[in-house]
């Protein structure tokens, strides 16, 4: 599936990772838009890269865990209008959770309930987890079996 740039609105990817029933959600850090927000991993498509390897691109970066693309959940628009976001499942299959500090302040596993009580968040992000996550049949089975993950922040030099 490759990303379409034709039309003057990118595309960008989220990427939904379970463990369990917890969804990990990151705040975004102060070197990128809409800093404070708390939403599920995302990024950019790049030129020419499939929505899939962005998603596995974006993962590593951010978090530092590896992951195999599910499949697609949702499509949503975001915020400024400036992307077509498409929303995918994905499970960790390697790395260890390292968040990368200039574009996350800090992480959590929450349990989709949770998420109203998180602010700021996304109109899209609350609609996800109050209609499409639970519509979606993904949290009566599993994404990824239930595992502990070691937290460690990477440095990064400016």
């Amino acid at each position: 599936m490759e990303a379409d740039f034709g039309r003057g609105v990118r595309d960008g990817v989220v990427a939904i990772l379970m463990r369990g029933r917890q969804i990990l959600l990151i705040q975004r850090g102060a070197d990128v838009p809409f800093a404070g927000y708390w939403a599920p991993l995302s990024g950019k498509v790049e030129p020419a890269e499939s929505i899939e390897a962005a998603l596995v691109r974006e993962v590593e970066e951010e978090v530092g865990f590896v992951v195999r693309p599910i499949g697609p959940l949702w499509q949503s628009v975001s915020q400024d209008g400036r992307y077509r976001l498409h929303w995918w499942a994905a499970e960790i299959i390697g790395g260890t959770l390292e968040p990368d500090e200039r574009e996350v302040a800090d992480v959590r596993w929450i349990e989709p309930h949770e998420h109203s009580a998180l602010t700021p968040t996304f109109e899209s992000d609350r609609r996800f987890f109050t209609e499409v996550l639970p519509a979606s049949g993904h949290l009566e089975r599993e994404l990824q079996p239930t595992r502990a993950a070691p937290i460690r922040v990477r440095r990064t030099r400016r």
